[in-house]
């Protein structure tokens, strides 16, 4: 079974799954050649035209559309590509790419690893339950980069979501962090 949820970004969908396909935390796609090296559920999905971003989290799938597409014409097979793909016993992330994902986040250091774990204990969570996932990319003079996924991306309120919320509590902290911002 497959539940639409709505999302505060109006160009994104989240659609829940009584399936698990990640453990925790979430992985995003932005383009069909990384959706096929990484993950064969978020490859048929960008099969549907007008999807520019396909996120997998632990019991759902977010959808980005494209500029000048309407969700009339991308809900309905997106919907079946996602109820065909839980029948399968298909991993919807392949092992290896997360393990690359996993090798890639231990090689940093220490400030890094508070980042993260304050996003992966506290912050991801909450946002995972809009369809969204802020995801660390790295910590330069004083600055965190994150990246807004799934219905995050593009969201009207993610600007307030980013510098009242999650700069205020990686501030608390972490006293090297001066600001947040998305990229």
């Amino acid at each position: 079974m497959v539940s639409l949820e709505f999302t505060p970004n109006p160009n994104t969908l989240k659609y829940v799954v009584e399936k698990t396909f990640l453990e925790q935390g979430a992985v995003n796609f932005l383009n069909p050649g990384d959706a096929l090296r990484g993950s064969p559920l978020a490859s048929e999905v960008f099969q549907t035209p007008g999807i520019s971003a396909v996120m997998i989290g632990k019991n759902f799938v977010t959808i980005t559309k494209a500029q000048g597409f309407e969700w009339d014409q991308i809900h309905e097979p997106t919907e079946k590509i996602i109820l065909e793909f839980i029948k399968s016993d298909k991993p919807a992330v392949l092992p290896t790419w997360l393990e690359a994902k996993k090798q890639r986040a231990s090689a940093e250091g220490s400030i890094e690893e508070r980042i993260k774990k304050i996003l992966d204990e506290e912050i991801r969570p909450a946002v995972a339950v809009d369809g969204g996932d802020i995801v660390f990319d790295r910590f330069e003079n004083g600055i965190a980069f994150l990246f807004m996924q799934g219905s995050c991306a593009g969201c009207p309120s993610s600007t307030m979501t980013l510098k009242m919320g999650i700069e205020t509590r990686l501030k608390e902290e972490i006293a090297e962090i001066e600001a947040v911002e998305a990229i």
